[in-house]
């Protein structure tokens, strides 16, 4: 092994093995039991961040687990088209490099450039992955606009239509003035924000009254068909069937009765826009009323909006206000706080918008959907995302499937002049109903989640019934994040079960957000994302794996920062330094298992809690608990591995005892190899590493079989007698630490045990007491009197006293100690004064002023620490 940590030097040359080797392929073994994953596909448009980096460790610690437990494990890796993300970045790049739009090269030439574009960025995400250590068999390699996936969307198309769920027709939708397209309404982000309520009069037709309307939005009263009140609504009752004068446009439009009119709204009198609002849409519907378009695809007004066309809508909104208020007609401006819609992907401001357009029913599907999840066939954890899926599932609306782009699948229809629409999976010849062969196809591409909730069937091959599909479907774990429950976990259920009669996945893993160390959500205009490519560059993958899963809870969003990067690292380096003691010192080992009378009492401690840590991880493993998984291993390598056990052997490697070092190279060996094998999943570079310099290893550790409890090494008496003596060097220690004396320095300590068992105890471990404490002189007594002049703890099985003679100097002790008290006392007394300044605390970064609180806490402790100390000396 080298000298020190460099995982450059190990990490690519490990991953190059495991693919040369087609080790990440399916076992093919038919009698293990089948475990597969199908990756969630990431969008073609840029680079992995930090999410991803997330979402793929924690897939690949369950694949990787299950892999060495004998499962025949399939893994598939894919890439999503994005159909929006994409082709807004190629179409503002294209406008960047040539000044041209996609309209000026046309669908074929614009697709082109696109399908450049997904080639380019889909090496590089690979590569990223890659670099993650993801072990997925990328010989199944999809991507949601291949020839396969294709045949999938195209099936589905025709089959959902043949069966009436899917139809075209004019409705509301949600429209994005500057992608151009519909938008599903999962797609739609809903923002609060403070905004007006105008109140306005609406004149009525030959009478000096009129009515007060309370709109968010002026600017489309001038496409208003109706205004409805409340049928029960006594102070309208008798303008019911009468009609207004249009404010503007001097149109005359009737005044309506309905029930959906809140009474507590406003005036309790409401306009009504069929073409520009969903619940107008429809009460339009129950009245017989016109639509009229007054704002285009392009967020301006239309030649219907009279002198306002040409003007942006919210241009318009504000010269509409003014001439409103020039003539009288506007009462009142109010201050209003209410969600807006926004479009997800740019955040532009949603139009509700009047076009024809290609819908999902969705109640049929859901109905399933939701019986299957309440019968546990697939399981939410955390359980509690079960209500979150069954919430929506049963409120589903509509989904409108069609989008106004190039990129995508497009829509299997095509267009005769006579009316006939025809659906098909293949190019139609001819029109079924008159013959004529004219026909065009529908211009609009699906809706990129059409496409993806397919994926966990349309990856392995279907419509064809293939042996991955009869083998690997459904899958068994499904990860994603919560932000997709509604756009994809909900859809893939919907479609699986009518497709293939079953649901796609047993679990659903679902896990939170990345934020940064103050909690913040990571994002361009705050700065604070982290490149995982440079974090691997410079840190090394595992160091990146293992920090991104310490402290992670299923469901719960999990803060990055230096400091965890910083343990992560030093975790990385003390396992490496701790495998390179181990090999320096497994020179003359033989190989052979040592018997359980050669045993030591450290030995049968460190194999028990071995054992004890076998059984945690995996239980932990099988609870998703992926982060507490993490900490078992990383306790016992660090605190009970590294910190004791390595210590405690050195005199016997060191000894003269030929079987005694046997013994202690036997149990160092075995401990380290069946640790890696625990680690891997986790870090598996490092452990690849060390596996394979150990003297008696054999093929890799991705391959190799998990660690399995065994009974008759787990002894918890011996680990709760070992336990005692721990705690009895560390009570040591700290008094050392405490006083000021170093632990090398030898020193005399007397043990009181608190009964007989406890005095045994402390004596089977008096030969690892005095070398790891630091004492020339150990006394174990059941009773007797307390020494004076003694610094003392209590531990468990007794009391630990030091004598202070020949120790320290308890006159010049004080004195330094008093001198700790004056600084400390100054640093307090400064980092207050600085608490008390409003100038500091207003203006300083938030993160600064906690910084400077737990400083002042931190000096207090330390304070208080002294002052004790000083008190137990004087006394």
């Amino acid at each position: 092994m080298e000298k020190t940590f460099t995982p450059q030097n190990f990490e690519q040359k490990w991953y190059n093995t495991w693919m040369d080797k087609n080790l990440f392929a399916p076992s093919g073994d038919k009698n293990a039991k089948p475990y597969s994953i199908v990756i969630p596909p990431p969008n073609v448009t840029g680079a992995l961040h930090l999410g991803h980096a997330l979402d793929g460790t924690l897939q690949d610690i369950l694949v990787r687990w299950k892999r060495m437990q004998g499962f025949d494990t399939l893994w598939i890796p894919g890439t999503d088209h994005a159909g929006i993300a994409t082709q807004i970045k190629v179409e503002e790049h294209l406008k960047k490099e040539s000044g041209k739009t996609r309209h000026d090269l046309g669908r074929e030439e614009f697709l082109k450039l696109v399908w450049k574009w997904k080639d380019d960025y889909h090496k590089r995400i690979t590569s990223q992955f890659k670099k993650l250590g993801v072990s997925c068999d990328w010989s199944r390699e999809r991507f949601t606009l291949d020839e396969g996936c294709s045949e999938a969307v195209k099936e589905v198309f025709v089959k959902l239509y043949e069966k009436g769920l899917i139809y075209r027709g004019n409705y509301i939708i949600n429209w994005c003035p500057r992608c151009k397209t519909a938008l599903s309404d999962i797609e739609v982000e809903h923002i609060d924000k403070q905004g007006k309520l105008w109140h306005i009069k609406y004149p009525i037709v030959d009478s000096n009254e009129y009515l007060v309307v309370a709109t968010t939005r002026p600017e489309t009263m001038l496409g208003d068909t109706a205004v409805a009140v409340n049928p029960k609504d006594e102070r309208y009752s008798h303008l019911i069937g009468k009609k207004i004068v249009l404010p503007i446009t001097n149109r005359e439009i009737p005044i309506i009765a309905d029930d959906y009119v809140d009474l507590e709204f406003g005036s309790g009198a409401v306009k009504i826009t069929p073409a520009h609002d969903p619940n107008d849409f429809e009460m339009g519907k129950r009245h017989d009323l016109a639509n009229i378009v007054v704002i285009d695809e392009d967020g301006v007004m239309t030649e219907k909006a009279l002198h306002f066309k040409g003007m942006d809508r919210f241009e318009c909104r504000k010269n509409l206000v003014a001439e409103l208020d020039n003539k009288g007609l506007l009462i009142e401006i109010e201050d209003h706080d209410h969600s807006v819609g926004h479009c997800e992907r740019c955040e532009t401001i949603v139009e509700p918008y009047l076009s024809d357009q290609w819908f999902v029913k969705m109640k049929p599907l859901a109905e399933p959907a939701i019986e299957k999840v309440k019968d546990g066939k697939t399981q939410f954890v955390p359980e509690r995302f079960t209500k979150i899926y069954l919430n929506w599932v049963e409120n589903v609306r509509d989904w409108c499937i069609s989008r106004q782009l190039w990129w995508g699948h497009r829509i299997p229809a095509w267009y005769c002049e006579c009316g006939e629409v025809i659906v098909a999976k293949e190019e139609p010849t001819q029109c079924s109903k008159c013959n004529k062969t004219q026909l065009k196809q529908d211009e609009d591409v699906l809706d990129t989640w059409f496409s993806s909730a397919l994926w966990p069937f349309s990856t392995m091959g279907w419509p064809e019934q293939t042996d991955d599909l009869n083998r690997y479907f459904p899958t068994s774990t499904l990860v994603t994040g919560y932000d997709i429950i509604y756009f994809w976990v909900a859809r893939m259920i919907f479609t699986s079960i009518e497709f293939m009669d079953e649901t796609p996945f047993e679990d659903v893993y679902i896990h939170g957000l990345i934020r940064d160390a103050e909690g913040r959500k990571m994002s361009k205009s705050l700065g604070n994302g982290v490149d995982p490519l440079e974090v691997i560059e410079k840190h090394g993958t595992d160091t990146l794996r293992f920090a991104l899963i310490t402290g992670i809870a299923p469901g719960n969003d999990t803060r990055f920062s230096q400091e965890k990067l910083d343990g992560s690292g030093n975790f990385a380096n003390k396992i490496w330094n701790a495998a390179k003691f181990v090999l320096m010192n497994l020179e003359d080992f033989d190989g052979k298992e040592v018997k359980h009378s050669e045993l030591t009492l450290a030995d049968k401690w460190i194999l028990s809690r071995l054992n004890s840590t076998k059984a945690d991880v995996t239980k932990e493993l099988e609870r998703y608990e992926l982060g507490n998984g993490a900490k078992a291993i990383y306790d016992f390598l660090w605190n009970e591995f590294c910190d004791w056990y390595i210590e405690l052997s050195k005199p016997r490697l060191y000894g003269e005892d030929d079987r005694q070092k046997q013994a202690a190279m036997w149990v160092l060996n075995h401990v380290l190899e069946e640790t890696m094998k625990l680690l891997h999943p986790f870090m598996p570079f490092i452990s690849e590493e060390i596996y394979s310099h150990l003297p008696y290893s054999d093929g890799y550790l991705v391959t190799s079989p998990w660690p399995q409890k065994e009974e008759k090494l787990v002894d918890k008496q011996v680990e709760t007698s070992f336990g005692s003596i721990m705690e009895v060097i560390r009570a040591i220690r700290n008094i050392k630490s405490e006083m000021n004396v170093a632990n090398n320095k030898d020193a005399e300590a007397i043990i009181l045990a608190s009964d007989e068992e406890n005095l045994e105890a402390i004596k089977q471990g008096e030969l690892y007491i005095k070398p790891l404490a630091g004492l020339k002189d150990l006394v174990v007594k059941a009773s007797g009197e307390k020494p004076q002049k003694a610094m003392s703890k209590v531990v468990n099985i007794g009391e630990v006293y030091m004598p202070l003679s020949g120790l320290i100097d308890i006159d010049e002790e004080i004195k330094r100690l008093h001198g700790e008290v004056k600084n400390l006392q100054s640093e307090v007394t400064r980092v207050e004064k600085k608490l008390q300044n409003p100038g500091f605390v207003n203006k300083a970064p938030g993160h600064i002023v906690v910084k400077e609180k737990e400083k002042m806490e931190d000096y207090k402790q330390k304070l208080h620490k002294v002052q004790q100390r000083i008190q137990e000396l004087e006394s």
